[in-house]
């Protein structure tokens, strides 16, 4: 028998080539329909990254305005003044750079080159135990 008669042979009275051109539609219909889920699955975990992504900047927002706050030199200034005690340095308190061996006194006025000797501690030298102790 020829491929020709093969082809247009007919079972139940169906030709084989018809039955082949349905199961091979079939598994196309089914593989697209695979597809299409699959396709379908990954955009909606690309939506809920494009989520994310927007509550992320909308919190790196927050975070910049909040670092802005608490960066703002007037409330640093204020609050080093109410809790620190401390202040602006006034126009008196400048002192060009000639004049800081006068103002840091006679401990800085010469070099040091050396501190004060201070002596290592001695450690003691182990003691040879005798044979049989334990430690």
């Amino acid at each position: 028998m020829t491929v020709a008669g093969l082809l247009f042979r007919r079972v139940r009275g169906f030709r084989v080539m018809d039955l082949a051109a349905m199961v091979i539609f079939l598994a196309l219909a089914l593989a697209v329909y695979a597809f299409k889920t699959s396709a379908g699955a990954e955009r909606t975990d690309i939506a809920d990254v494009e989520d994310k992504i927007v509550t992320e900047r909308h919190v790196v927002r927050l975070l910049q305005d909040q670092i802005s706050r608490l960066e703002n030199p007037r409330r640093l200034e204020d609050r080093a003044t109410r809790f620190g005690g401390l202040a602006r340095i006034s126009a008196k308190q400048e002192v060009t750079p000639e004049a800081l061996p006068q103002v840091a006194g006679p401990q800085l006025a010469g070099p040091q080159l050396a501190g004060p000797q201070v002596a290592a501690p001695q450690v003691p030298a182990p003691q040879p135990s005798a044979p049989g102790a334990r430690p």
